[in-house]
């Protein structure tokens, strides 16, 4: 193991390095270059360490932290919980791309990785960030529940949908709030209220669910500004690293539409 000092800000200014063109083969030696940090030391000074384990088949970049906290450095911070691509805890920067660890393979970015928290979000330690304090204030200043007037009655037959609107709303259900797309987004770097993509998401499926009764005069008053819809640039880094593959863009697009027609009217 072997630590280098960073005599700069952390996360984003290491400078990743370039995976081999082919895929790496088990029982070849991976570096794993890690960023190290614990905001709550005083003494703790930002810095890369580098770890060195073999490569096995089927490895994941989750296996290999485990492997490093278990048989090298059990002070080394990461998360998980599903370990499944599900509960998006396990996001960081992998060689400069914000990524969910348990579904990337060690064979495909080593022998040579550089592992980074993600930007933009608190900093608990090394390669932990709590996105959830985020994502519940965001949820909160969205109102990102259905709004309903008429009183709620749980022993009623829940009202039928239309089978493809379900899908269309399940599509963007999907999102597991891992924090890549805002961890992507050049606009997050400059505002730090802008919602991102993720924001906008949220407001595109409850417009599109019929059972929230807001106009579009009251989601404008959500997301229609700088903070919001009319921040974005476009430059769609968040639709490129989605884990689940969500349609980002087209949400950003549909949404942008709707707001400028309401800020017209």
């Amino acid at each position: 193991m072997r630590r280098t000092p960073i005599p700069v800000a952390p996360v984003m200014f290491v400078k990743p390095r370039r995976a081999p063109a082919g895929p790496v083969q088990a029982g070849q030696t991976l570096r794993l270059h890690v960023m190290r940090y614990n905001p709550a030391d005083p003494a703790s000074m930002p810095c890369v360490q580098t770890f060195e384990i073999e490569q096995s088949d089927g490895m994941t970049l989750f296996m290999a932290l485990g492997e490093i906290r278990e048989k090298q450095d059990p002070s080394l911070q990461f998360d998980f919980v599903c370990r499944a691509g599900i509960c998006g805890s396990c996001a960081m920067v992998v060689n400069g791309r914000p990524t969910l660890a348990c579904r990337t393979l060690t064979r495909d970015v080593g022998p040579e990785i550089t592992l980074a928290p993600l930007p933009f979000f608190e900093l608990i330690g090394d390669l932990s960030v709590d996105t959830g304090k985020w994502m519940r204030s965001l949820s909160e200043r969205l109102e990102a529940w259905c709004h309903v007037e008429e009183k709620i009655d749980l022993r009623r037959i829940e009202a039928p949908m239309d089978p493809d609107l379900a899908d269309r709303i399940f599509e963007l259900d999907r999102c597991i709030e891992c924090g890549c797309c805002v961890a992507a987004c050049g606009t997050a770097r400059m505002r730090k209220d802008f919602v991102g993509a993720i924001g906008i998401n949220k407001i595109a499926r409850f417009r599109l669910d019929p059972r929230d009764t807001r106009s579009d005069a009251e989601f404008y008053e959500v997301v229609g500004d700088d903070d919001g819809i009319f921040g974005c640039m476009s430059l769609l880094g968040c639709e490129d690293v989605c884990p689940k593959d969500l349609p980002l863009q087209t949400q950003i697009a549909f949404i942008r539409r709707k707001m400028v027609r309401e800020g017209m009217s």
